[in-house]
């Protein structure tokens, strides 16, 4: 027990060794990303592929791991750094078939380490950069992985991992710009009652599948990525991992960690679109406090237009400060909080115009500049606790209260009604006008979540296993009040503006009328467990099974207006929703080599009516909508474990689709069903020593199957779902400091109306596909400080980027980024 507990550092000693390393790290080579060796004979530990082996190490003290390590593959270990700073460093042990490179990156994982292999017997462990060392040596686990215990190459899902050094690169600045890096997503716009980020994974909706460090975050509102370690987006099957919805996938954010070395980061920008941006990381580690403290801060202010866009804005504050104790022990502890808040004046875009974006302006603004506005307040807070259960697995908690305010009033700009005349093809430009339809209210939600998880491994029968086993559960409450600028005779009392000359500073003239008063409380509790039995050397069997108990409780005061009394008339409605479903998985995984892997998946999900919190009399008796999916894919590392290539093909079947009744509009039925098909490849990593690339091609064919009162709809492609997708991102790193970077988007043709067709003559709504080019050049003055220019949309093509079937956002123009980057 005495060596045990020498073998953990703590306080000044932990300190010192995190120091040491950054220091070797700052004075090494900045510019290398692998600690490669000099002599020519020597190979990169990314680069080897060695004889497959079983290994068996458990978590603990990175030397004693080591030393497992070299008694079982026979492979001598030296350090290019201090070796009295390797206990300093936690390992999270290895366990099963590895080849001892796959093994050694295992064992490395989180610690800033990299390892070079001299020879055949012997390995040398060194640092990456400083500049890795910062973002990665952490004790903590991915939490929205957790789900998935073996490595990535061996798990059978699509899973696509970004970094924040790749959205640094980008300069992007939101999670809709993250997320174009990922194949198979496809934006949306805002809705009437919901806005923030909308889009599609797969063919199907995710507005309500993003979750923030593995629990829902349901809250509508525009995230910004600078408390982002990374974004994973898991793609296909998700019902077992992570309950009701995840249709397509879904998507999580990792947000980031404290460390045990002190550093500080900032970064200003300056755009042509008047971007005007500053975000600062500062991490400190706290020895006198307890062992493993530490304490990291990000914050954020941006305020920006959009690129040929007039009145529209953007303006926001964020800060996330962080306390961790006990990095790099069994038992450590994280608590966060996530502020985030915005004044921002909404763009709705253009309107339809006969099933096409109207011919205007792209700067056409409909809205009111001094009455149109979107403010979001969001704060997040986390508990999360770990403690390692030594050679057994990991028990994990995670407690989260969040509280969402909105507050919005936003106009839709329409053509459909806004003239007192039929408008036809042939009326001229000049005489149409605009209908400004306004989108008003407030809405208050908050969560209280709770998620408990325990991960084990072992023996069964002879048979290696690895389990997880969870339980979570919270309530989940939404409070919207709605205004109407529609007169008790239907009449909008909002002034129109013309199609071709909008006039967004008109005076607002509108009269409030009251709407509806909410009240949605949904309480929900699930258990589900994963198990993965590894057959062999070669064959892996997993499996899933979870059940979900959603309870929703909607109330509400609506005021109509009656004919025959000539007044309003409220009404009281109140309707719950109880449902009890089960979701479940299964896959199986063949290895042909150990840096390869195929696999089939197939998985349930199932998405309630009230799943956005929302009930009414069309929908609150009927049944969830169910939904299946079936996927074969393959996955291999490549070029020495640095590149990354996979494939999938893929089918998503979704039965008893909600659609309105046809002869009373009031209630929905379950009547259709709906069928994507597709096919991706990505390629990620790292060509050469100074060359990277990210990659992907998403095909997608989207039909309505079948539907019971709208047959015009069977065939016809899905809201918002491309038949392509492509994006490119690459890097290359030039002498003397320079790096230049360069990338494409393609998506195709898409449609944005809804599918329950009831006439021939009904205008389909379409927006035809683009492509869009982006590059980057970034210079290293010196190791603490770097200039970085950025160009978006360099050809300026105009396209129409986000779809809804009431409206259409314009893509940004040309414009350019200048930013300053400074570490300490």
């Amino acid at each position: 027990m005495k060596q045990k507990k020498r073998r953990y550092l703590t306080g000044h000693r932990a300190w010192l060794a995190m120091g040491t390393i950054a220091a070797y790290a700052a004075a090494g080579p900045s510019k290398a990303t692998i600690a490669y060796a000099k002599n020519s004979k020597s190979q990169s530990g990314n680069q080897a592929q060695l004889t497959v082996r079983r290994y068996d190490i458990s978590a603990g003290p990175l030397d004693l791991a080591l030393a497992q390590f070299s008694k079982a593959s026979g492979i001598k270990v030296a350090y290019t750094v201090p070796a009295e700073t390797i206990p300093g460093f936690k390992s999270h042990g290895v366990s099963g078939l590895y080849s001892d490179a796959q093994a050694l990156r295992q064992l490395l994982a989180g610690t800033g380490l990299d390892f070079t292999l001299q020879g055949q017997d012997a390995v040398s462990i060194g640092v990456k950069n400083a500049e890795s060392v910062q973002v990665t040596a952490s004790s903590f686990d991915s939490i929205g992985l957790s789900k998935f215990p073996a490595p990535l190459i061996d798990t059978p899902q699509a899973i696509n991992t970004i970094p924040a050094q790749l959205l640094a690169d980008q300069g992007v600045s939101t999670l809709r710009d993250t997320l174009r890096n990922s194949p198979g997503i496809s934006l949306a716009a805002g809705e009437g009652a919901l806005q923030g980020d909308n889009l599609t994974i797969r063919g199907f909706s995710a507005q309500d599948d993003i979750f923030l460090d593995g629990v829902r975050d349901f809250g509508s509102y525009y995230r910004d990525p600078f408390n982002y370690e990374k974004v994973d987006v898991l793609e296909g099957p998700a019902g077992v991992e992570f309950g009701r919805g995840s249709t397509g996938g879904v998507i999580n954010q990792e947000s980031k960690v404290p460390q045990l070395h002190p550093f500080m980061r900032f970064d200003g920008g300056l755009g042509t679109d008047m971007t005007r941006r500053f975000t600062g990381d500062i991490n400190q580690p706290l020895p006198g406090i307890a062992a493993g403290a530490a304490a990291r801060l990000n914050f954020m202010v941006h305020d920006s237009g959009v690129a040929q866009r007039d009145v529209t804005e953007s303006r926001r504050f964020g800060v996330a400060p962080t306390f961790a104790l006990g990095l790099n022990t069994p038992t450590r502890l994280v608590a966060s909080e996530l502020h985030s808040q915005a004044d921002d004046i909404p763009d709705y875009g253009i309107p339809w115009y006969f099933g096409h974006g109207a011919p205007v302006p792209r700067h056409n603004y409909y809205g009111f500049a001094d009455h149109n506005f979107l403010r979001t307040n969001v704060d997040v807070a986390n508990l999360r606790v770990e403690h390692d259960l030594g050679s057994l697995g990991l028990l994990r908690n995670v407690t989260r209260y969040a509280h969402y305010e909105r507050k919005w009033q936003i106009t839709e700009p329409q053509v459909n009604n806004a003239s007192a005349g039929a408008i036809t093809p042939a009326t001229p430009l000049s005489q149409v006008m605009v209908n400004r339809n306004q989108i008003a209210g407030n809405s208050d939600e908050a969560q209280l979540w709770d998620q408990a998880e325990t991960m084990v491994s072992g023996k069964l029968l002879g048979i290696r296993q690895t389990a997880v086993l969870g339980a979570e559960g919270g309530r989940e409450s939404s409070d919207p009040i709605r205004v109407r600028f529609t007169n008790p005779a239907g009449i909008n009392t909002v002034p129109l503006t013309s199609l071709l000359h909008p006039d967004p500073y008109q005076p607002f003239s509108g009269t409030v009328y009251p709407n509806t008063t909410v009240h949605t409380t949904a309480f929900s509790a699930a258990a589900y467990m994963l198990d993965t039995f590894e057959l062999g050397r070669q064959w892996e069997l997993s499996g899933g099974i979870r059940f979900d108990h959603f309870d929703a409780n909607y109330r509400a005061i609506t005021n109509t207006f009656s004919a025959t009394t000539g007044g309003d008339t409220v009404a009281y409605p109140k309707y719950e929703q109880d449902l009890n479903k089960g979701s479940w998985r299964a896959a199986l995984v063949y290895k042909p080599r150990p840096n390869g892997s195929i696999y089939f998946d197939y998985g349930t999900s199932f998405d309630p009516s009230a799943e956005t919190l929302s009930l009414s009399a069309a929908n609150a008796a009927v049944p969830p909508e169910e939904n299946e999916t079936y996927e074969l894919g393959s996955k291999w590392d490549l070029n020495g474990g640095r590149l990354t290539a996979r494939g999938a093909l893929f089918r998503t079947n979704r039965e008893n689709v909600l659609e309105p009744d046809p002869t009373d509009s009031s209630v929905d039925v379950l009547a259709g069903n709906q069928r994507v098909d597709g096919a991706e490849g990505v390629i990620q990593g790292r060509l050469t020593d100074r060359w990277e690339l990210l990659t992907s091609y998403t095909f997608m064919h989207s039909e309505v199957v079948s539907s019971n009162f709208y047959p015009l709809s069977i065939g016809l492609p899905l809201q918002n779902v491309p038949q392509n997708l492509f994006n490119l991102w690459t890097e290359y790193r030039l002498p003397r400091g320079f790096e230049v970077g360069a990338g494409s988007n393609f998506v195709g043709a898409r449609d944005a109306n809804s599918t329950t067709l009831t006439s021939p003559t009904t205008a389909i709504e379409k927006a035809p596909e683009y492509w869009t080019f982006n590059a980057m050049v970034k210079y290293d003055v010196t190791e603490r400080i770097a200039l970085q220019a950025n160009i978006n949309n360099l050809l300026d093509r105009f396209f129409l980027d986000e779809l809804h079937p009431g409206h259409v956002i314009p893509g940004a123009g040309t414009s350019a980024l200048f930013g300053a980057k400074f570490k300490f």
